[in-house]
């Protein structure tokens, strides 16, 4: 179930019972500060809660600084190889860190990241997938199991843990969306650390976004896992964009328009493909927490949608503007969009 544990990257919580969080990464070189700077800000204004950088090399973590300076969300170093580039991120004021314990090094190395970490209130993410399990896990497995990807998980939680180290979170992502699942069911049962979800390498945003809708809202609506990122090979504010429409579908967001609309049928007299694309538009960056309904007839009108807040229903080439399912007006379908968000803009 979701953990028991808690940790705070910058003021941000995970875990314990704060609200599921949503991430990204930034996906340009670390070298054009300003085009990083604009990014982190597009996400930020998009309602990301954690942004985390790839930390390369040395030249990398100089980004930290200028992100810190320009943005109020916590940063995240990403973290390979090279256990030094986690100290200097340390160093810099980053507010977490993600890490594989095992390809950074001897116990040696790991121990002074944990030091550091413990020393500066600094969380660290444990991240395996399908593809990075260690020799001796692939042979007691065979191949990539979700046992295996928990079994990896937690033996490098042990290690931070013999440092005294404990503000862990954990991820066990793979790019087959039943092994992730299973893997984070099994974790669920196993520890109490707070949980990262995600597909990892999910695809394109169409596919990605199925693939990852599939397995992280399988996972929320059994009260597993506390923040997720949605992995696409697109623009990270896709990302946001799709990871706050999931929590949305899952009713854990309550912040922002949630859309009603019928598939259509032949009984649709009305162009309601063209009305919901263009209500979902103009709404787009409407914070009230309301529920809309486009509605192409008389039969999935202010009946089967009499729990929207507001909505249209169409007729023959016009249409009526209900509330709470009553009707307030009937219009000429061309009218029908600007008098909904007139409407909707009169709402408290």
């Amino acid at each position: 179930m979701s953990s028991k544990n808690q940790v705070k990257a910058g003021s941000v919580k995970i875990g314990g019972g704060a609200r599921i969080t949503v991430q990204s990464m930034l996906n340009i070189p670390a070298d054009n500060v300003q085009g990083n700077i604009r990014q982190g800000l597009e996400l930020q204004n998009a309602g990301c809660d954690i942004i985390r950088i790839a930390v390369p090399d040395m030249d990398a973590v100089r980004l930290i600084y200028d992100l810190k300076s320009a943005l109020s969300i916590p940063v995240v170093s990403d973290i390979h190889f090279d256990y030094r580039l986690a100290l200097e991120s340390i160093r810099a004021g980053i507010d977490k860190i993600r890490i594989n314990p095992g390809n950074i090094g001897d116990e040696s190395r790991v121990k002074q990241v944990a030091s550091a970490c413990k020393s500066k209130n600094i969380p660290i993410r444990i991240g395996v997938n399908s593809g990075s399990l260690e020799k001796k896990i692939l042979d007691k497995y065979g191949h990539p199991t979700p046992e295996a990807l928990c079994e990896s998980a937690l033996y490098h939680a042990s290690i931070l843990n013999k440092f005294d180290f404990d503000d862990i979170v954990l991820s066990m992502k793979s790019s087959s969306v039943p092994m992730m699942v299973r893997a984070y069911e099994i974790a669920s049962k196993r520890c109490d650390y707070p949980l990262h979800l995600g597909v990892t390498e999910a695809g394109t945003e169409r596919f990605g976004i199925l693939k990852s809708a599939a397995g992280i809202g399988s996972l929320l609506l059994h009260d597993i896992g506390d923040t997720i990122r949605i992995s696409l090979t697109a623009d990270p504010i896709t990302e946001i964009k799709a990871a706050k429409d999931l929590l949305k579908a899952l009713d854990i967001e309550k912040k922002g328009v949630q859309f009603i609309s019928c598939p259509t049928c032949g009984r649709t007299k009305i162009n309601i493909i063209k009305m919901a694309n263009a209500a979902q538009d103009r709404l787009q960056n409407c914070n009230k927490n309301i529920r809309v309904a486009i509605m192409g007839c008389a039969v999935n009108g202010p009946g089967e949608a009499k729990e929207a807040d507001i909505g249209i229903a169409g007729g023959n080439q016009e249409g009526i503007i209900f509330k709470k399912g009553k009707i307030l007006y009937k219009l000429p379908e061309e009218q029908l969009v600007d008098a909904l968000i007139e409407e909707i803009n009169l709402m408290n």
